[in-house]
């Protein structure tokens, strides 16, 4: 199983609507694509079209209850399988601690399940804060994605990711593999070409030559509770997040 997270430090960005889509597009190539909403605003459970009714229905009966995490897993109308989120979920952040057994549980849990297949795709959605349900997606994951949207700020977040990842590695004794994905991206703004050689000056060749376009139809499909494939199939934002997989999928990124 590749574990690949998605995460930036910045809302707004499209971490979401990364997770879920790629997923999605996963689905849609006869891949078994699971997924776990690690973010209490359960945004990525919803366009999913999953619901928990309580944090016992979360990751969070993971910790207080040391319940098997394949029992969670919901299969969506499109056929992902989530491990949905709810507000309860912030438990996690407020009644925990960050110690090595805390904010390792979940690859352990990962591990010791042998959740999914070994070539069944799993992707994360974070939370947009450093806490220990980001944390634990950090060491369970293979990959990192950090969309950027094509603004300053959205640059600045990733660069705290990037000063966060430096710090974690020495604990977790290796790199996390990761890939900078440009989002919100509107050629004909000069901030979007600045934000981009930004990111190529920076962060080099870890940078997806996919970048995911301004797209009316990726920003309605959240409000429709739909992945773009669903609502959209033939829009550009459909085909981008096509694009990133092909090259996720190329790259060895994703196996």
């Amino acid at each position: 199983m590749t574990v690949v997270a998605v995460f930036n430090q910045k809302g707004g960005v499209g971490k979401t609507t990364t997770a879920v889509n790629l997923a999605a597009a996963l689905q849609l190539r006869g891949r078994t694509a699971y997924g776990i909403d690690l973010d209490p605003q359960a945004q990525f459970s919803a366009i999913a079209g999953v619901t928990a009714s309580s944090g016992m229905e979360t990751v969070l009966s993971v910790f207080q209850h040391s319940r098997l995490l394949r029992t969670l897993i919901q299969e969506s109308a499109g056929g992902l399988h989530i491990v949905p989120a709810h507000l309860e979920l912030s438990k996690v952040d407020s009644q925990y601690g960050k110690g090595y057994n805390v904010v390792s549980r979940l690859a352990t849990v990962l591990r010791t399940e042998q959740f999914g297949g070994a070539d069944t795709p799993l992707l994360i959605d974070c939370s947009p804060l450093i806490g220990v349900l980001s944390l634990n997606a950090l060491f369970a994951c293979d990959g990192l994605i950090v969309p950027i949207s094509a603004d300053h700020l959205s640059f600045k977040g990733a660069l705290q990711v990037e000063k966060a990842l430096r710090a974690l590695e020495p604990v977790l004794k290796r790199r996390i593999n990761r890939r900078y994905l440009l989002t919100r991206f509107d050629a004909r703004r000069r901030m979007a070409w600045d934000v981009l050689r930004m990111m190529e000056e920076r962060f080099g060749g870890e940078v997806c030559r996919t970048r995911i376009a301004e797209n009316v139809s990726l920003a309605e499909s959240p409000a429709l509770n739909k992945t773009v494939f669903e609502h959209a199939p033939r829009s550009s934002g459909a085909r981008d997040y096509d694009a990133l997989l092909d090259e996720l999928l190329d790259g060895g990124f994703i196996e």
